[in-house]
């Protein structure tokens, strides 16, 4: 599922050719990815409206409208957008816009497991509330971090995932940032230290950094805004390389699912 440096680059990409067009048309094929609107009201919606900002809240594309409603798409497994001068025949294409620049926006998602919503501003506001701090804020300190993480049993990994706690962080970028700090993706978060605490802090912005500049990690799925795949997947440090050697220690790396029942990543030797 796309994290915080895929929405991220997708964003960057799509932001130089949407802002500023007008919507002409919206058209949906594929209605099942629609939530809290159907296809009439989300066509009609679009129609007409400028787009003002093209960004990214967690995992999440928010395309701000003139109106001050917000086009919001998750992507997860399998979505992707494509801005094409011209109409295509795609059979996994689930919505297009077509600009008055005389370009198409596409939401093509083959599983269609992605979803998408247009929010009032009430409904953003809301919306936006539940979703935890931004770690690419100016604000988003290591005291933030330690207290959107709390001091609870929790596993700190489940913890970094909480999109309630922590915006934009998956199953990737937890491994990888537990691993940079040196921490056993299993210890409850009440018992690290500050240091430790801290530590975890700077790796999580080191970790999100990097791929943001490697323009995302493609392990399957995951394009760019330009179509292409990510670059980052050949700089993981412990995500994917079960049994291979750690980076650091020379100890092989393990592969558990008794965590959460994701794959988690971590080396025995370093991570204690």
């Amino acid at each position: 599922m796309p994290e915080l440096p895929e929405v991220e680059t997708i964003a960057r990409d799509l932001r130089a050719h949407l802002v500023g067009a007008r919507i002409l048309a919206a058209r949906v094929i594929k209605p099942d990815i629609l939530r809290r609107i159907g296809r009439t009201g989300f066509e009609r919606g679009l129609a007409g409206r400028r787009i003002e900002a093209v960004g990214r809240r967690a995992k999440h594309l928010v395309v701000a409208l003139d109106d001050g409603r917000r086009l919001v798409v998750q992507p997860r497994m399998t979505g992707a957008f494509l801005v094409d001068a011209r109409a295509v025949r795609d059979p996994y294409t689930a919505f297009e816009l077509r600009l008055d620049t005389g370009k198409r926006l596409r939401y093509r998602d083959v599983r269609r497991l992605g979803v998408v919503l247009l929010l009032t501003p009430r409904q953003w506001a809301d919306y936006d509330r539940a979703i935890g701090p931004e770690p690419l804020a100016p604000d988003f300190t290591a005291a933030r971090f330690a207290a959107a993480l709390g001091r609870g049993s929790l596993a700190v990994k489940k913890a970094l995932m909480d999109q309630r706690r922590l915006a934009g962080v998956g199953n990737i970028y937890a491994n990888e940032a537990l691993w940079l700090a040196g921490i056993d993706p299993s210890r409850g978060v009440a018992r690290l230290t500050r240091f430790e605490l801290d530590r975890l802090h700077a790796a999580v912005l080191d970790v999100l950094a990097r791929a943001i500049e490697g323009r995302g990690t493609t392990i399957r799925d995951y394009r760019t805004g330009t179509g292409e795949p990510g670059g980052f997947q050949g700089r993981l440090a412990v995500y994917g390389r079960e049994r291979e050697a750690c980076l650091r220690c020379g100890r092989r790396i393990v592969l558990t699912h008794a965590l959460d029942a994701r794959a988690t990543y971590f080396c025995p030797g370093c991570q204690r």
